[in-house]
């Protein structure tokens, strides 16, 4: 049985979770604080980043997008990537987009951490665009749709629905629903599927300094 090692309010995580549960894969959940000092992710990820797909013994499989793509190769069944190839790159668009949301919206948590005279609001405020820019895109690209893309579930309404949720969990503050009404009717919508809800972010608290 594989064994995944995850972190409770990670989006790139919760991913792969969402992914192995759509598909009816077994595997064995670990939970790690990968920030802290004591985490056994550099035995698995020499990146040191989560999450990380146990294979076996001898192989581990890291990096969200990349995992994915394994999990789609050796389990192709049901598929989760569309066979026309427009469809798979609108797929790919919003996946990048996800990806790019949440890397900013880290740099900004990991910023936060610093002491308040150490921090750069010039740095916070290239983030927030970030954020801001790839939201108006993604509300844009999904539109009023049932899904991202096409007319099943797909790697594109995993990547935005982990994607919306996170803001949810680490940035309260941030008003995406107020802004794309149509982007939170899909964010509630989806989170009712079983796989969506058995895996709820949930802030975990870091223990050692990360910035």
């Amino acid at each position: 049985m594989y064994r995944l090692i995850s972190a409770t309010p990670s989006p790139y995580a919760r991913k792969v979770r969402i992914a192995l549960a759509e598909k009816g894969v077994p595997f064995e959940l670990a939970t790690e604080v990968p920030w802290n000092s004591d985490t056994a992710t550099p035995l698995h990820n020499p990146l040191e980043k989560l999450p990380v797909l146990i294979v076996d013994a001898e192989t581990s499989v890291y990096e969200s997008r990349f995992i994915l793509e394994w999990i789609e190769a050796k389990h192709p069944a049901p598929p989760l990537m569309p066979a026309d190839v427009e469809e798979r790159l609108a797929v790919k668009r919003l996946e990048v987009l996800g990806d790019g949301i949440c890397d900013a919206c880290v740099l900004m948590f990991v910023e936060r951490g610093r002491a308040p005279d150490r921090q750069s609001p010039e740095w916070m405020a290239r983030q927030g665009r970030k954020v801001a820019g790839g939201l108006r895109e993604m509300a844009r690209l999904v539109g009023h749709r049932d899904h991202c893309v096409g007319a099943a579930l797909t790697y594109a309404d995993i990547a935005v629905g982990t994607t919306l949720r996170y803001l949810d969990v680490r940035f309260a503050e941030n008003d995406w629903r107020a802004r794309y009404p149509h982007l939170a009717a899909f964010s509630d919508r989806i989170e009712t599927r079983p796989a969506f809800a058995a895996t709820v972010p949930v802030a975990q608290v870091i223990r050692d300094r990360v910035a």
